[in-house]
C-alpha cells in the first residue's frame, strides 16, 4: 500500500484502517516494512484502538525522510483482553513530496496457549476455563497468560504492584539523587523510554520511569525499595518484573539484595544499553537466610535520551516481614588521626610530626621530601604519584565550577564530569569514547 499527495490542500491525512480483533495473547507482536523517503514525506504512527477507550495509543512513528530503503517496524501489542483495532494514519502539512508505503504486515505468538488434557508436574499450571497448561513462574505476575484470568486469581495483592494505584509497598529511597516518576502514555522525550504500559498495553495505563533530561546529570542513580521480606528458608523467593530500555543513550538498570538496612547490599542482576523499544520480563530467583529488601536502581547515562521504564513488578513463595532490617555501624575505628599532638615546643610558625614531637620549618610541609620520620609532614599533601587505582582519588576532586562576567562569578552546572573509569565497565556503543584499558596496568 503506498501514498501520493494528489491535491494542495494544507493539511491531509491518508488512514489505513485494520480488521477487528477480538483478543491477543500475552506474548503478541505484529512487525510490518515501511518506506518513508522524499524531501519533505512527513510523519506517520500506528494507533491502537480498543473498545471500551475513547483514547487511542501510539505504537509507532516514524518522522521525516528515512531514505530509499524499505525498514522493518517490530511493535509489542502483548495481552489485550478486549476487541481492538490499528490504524496507520499518515499525516502531510502543506507542501508534501514524497512517498509513504507500508507491506507485509504479520501478527506472531498472538493466539491464546491452546487446551491440554492434562498438565502434571510441580513447575506447571492448569488453567481453569481455558485448560492450557502454562508455567508455574507464570501465575501472579500480573499478567493473564491463560486468557482466562485464573492465573491471576487468589494473588496476595501485598506481593504484587502494576504502579496503577501509586506505589503500592514501594518506596523512593532518599539516599538516592532523584526520583522514579508514576505516568501514563509516553515519556516527554521523543525517542526514548516506552509509550504505554505493559499492564495494560494502553496509553491509560500507568507505570514508573526514570527521567534522563537536565537537571539530570551522567550517574544519577534513582533507586526503589521493596517491601522487607523473610528469610526464605530452603524454599526460592522469586522476583518477577518488566522493564524497557529504549533510547541511544540509555546507560543501566540493576537490582540489588540487602539485609542491612543502611548498605547498598550486592548485585543480583544488571542491564546496559539499548534493549529496544520494548517491555521485557525479568526473573530472579533469590535465597536469604535472614530477612532481606529488593532495591531496584536506574542510573543516567550521558544524554537525555536515556529514559528508563518498570513495570509489573512481583513475588512468589516470598512472605513479607513485619519488623526493621538490623543497621551498621559505620564509624570505623583506627581511621582517624590521632586529635592531639605529642608534646613539643614548636611555635606556631613550624610543623609538628606527629609521632615524635620534632619542629619542622612550615616550609619543610609538603614539599615532596619526607622530614619527619613517620612521613607524617606528607600525609595530607598532593601525593608524588596518583594512579587513580584507589576510590579516593588521591585526593583530586572537582570543584564547582564559576566563571568571572564582569565583576560578577556565575556558578556553572551542566559542565562535563571527571568519571573514574574502567575497561571492564564499558556499555555497549562506549568502546569508541573510552579507552578499552588504562595507563598503570
Amino acid at each position: 500500500m503506498f501514498i501520493l499527495k494528489n491535491s494542495s490542500s494544507i493539511s491531509q491525512m491518508a488512514r489505513l484502517r485494520s480488521p477487528k480483533f477480538r483478543q491477543s495473547g500475552s506474548n503478541c507482536t505484529l512487525s510490518f516494512w515501511y518506506y518513508n523517503y522524499g524531501q519533505s514525506v512527513g510523519a506517520a504512527e500506528m494507533q491502537l484502538f480498543v473498545n471500551g477507550l475513547k483514547q487511542h495509543t501510539v505504537l509507532w512513528r516514524a518522522y521525516y525522510n528515512e531514505g530509499n530503503q524499505w525498514l522493518k517496524a517490530v511493535i509489542q501489542l502483548g495481552r489485550l483482553p478486549h476487541p481492538f483495532q490499528l490504524s496507520l494514519d499518515k499525516i502531510s502539512l502543506g507542501f508534501y513530496d514524497g512517498v509513504s508505503a507500508i507491506d507485509d504486515i504479520v501478527f506472531e505468538n498472538c493466539a491464546l496457549p491452546p487446551p491440554a488434557l492434562s498438565c502434571e508436574g510441580p513447575n506447571k499450571f492448569w488453567c481453569r476455563g481455558t485448560k492450557a497448561c502454562i508455567d508455574s513462574l507464570l501465575v501472579c505476575d500480573l499478567v493473564d497468560d491463560c486468557g482466562d484470568g485464573s492465573d491471576e486469581d487468589n494473588c496476595n495483592p501485598d506481593l504484587q504492584c502494576n504502579f496503577e494505584n501509586g506505589l503500592c509497598n514501594w518506596e523512593q529511597d532518599v539516599e538516592d539523587d532523584f526520583d522514579w516518576i508514576r505516568i501514563q502514555g509516553t515519556t516527554p522525550t521523543v525517542n526514548t523510554g516506552p509509550l504505554k504500559d505493559h499492564t495494560t498495553g494502553t496509553a491509560r495505563g500507568h507505570y514508573l520511569y526514570m527521567e534522563s533530561s537536565e537537571p539530570y546529570q551522567f550517574q544519577d542513580k534513582a533507586i526503589l525499595l521493596s517491601p522487607l521480606f523473610n528469610p526464605s528458608g530452603n524454599r526460592t523467593c522469586v522476583f518477577r518484573f518488566h522493564y524497557h530500555m529504549f533510547g541511544k543513550q540509555v546507560y543501566k538498570l540493576s537490582v540489588f539484595q540487602r539485609t542491612v538496612s543502611n548498605t547498598k547490599g550486592w548485585l543480583l542482576w544488571y542491564k546496559f544499553g539499548n534493549q529496544g523499544n520494548r517491555w521485557i520480563r525479568q526473573t530472579l530467583h533469590i535465597s536469604s537466610s535472614k530477612p532481606f529488601q529488593i532495591l531496584v536502581k536506574g542510573t543516567v547515562g550521558d544524554g537525555f535520551t536515556g529514559d528508563i521504564g518498570l513495570d509489573d513488578v512481583s513475588f512468589l513463595g516470598c512472605t513479607l516481614y513485619n519488623g526493621n532490617l538490623p543497621t551498621v555501624s559505620t564509624t570505623t575505628s583506627g581511621t582517624s588521626a590521632p586529635a592531639t599532638l605529642p608534646m613539643n615546643n614548636c611555635t606556631e610558625k613550624e610543623f609538628v610530626c606527629r609521632a615524635s614531637g620534632h619542629c619542622i620549618e612550615m616550609i619543610q610541609k609538603c614539599d615532596f621530601r619526607p622530614d619527619c620520620s613517620d612521613n607524617s609532614d606528607e600525609s595530607a599533601c598532593a601525593m608524588e604519584f596518583c594512579n587513580f587505582e584507589d576510590k579516593n582519588l588521591c585526593g583530586w576532586y572537582q570543584p564547582a565550577l564559576e566563571q568571572m562576567s564582569g565583576n560578577y562569578s556565575i556558578h556553572i552546572t551542566n559542565v562535563f564530569k571527571w568519571e573514574l573509569g574502567r575497561g571492564a565497565n564499558l556499555y555497549p556503543g562506549q568502546e569508541k569514547h573510552c579507552p578499552l584499558i588504562d595507563h598503570t596496568t
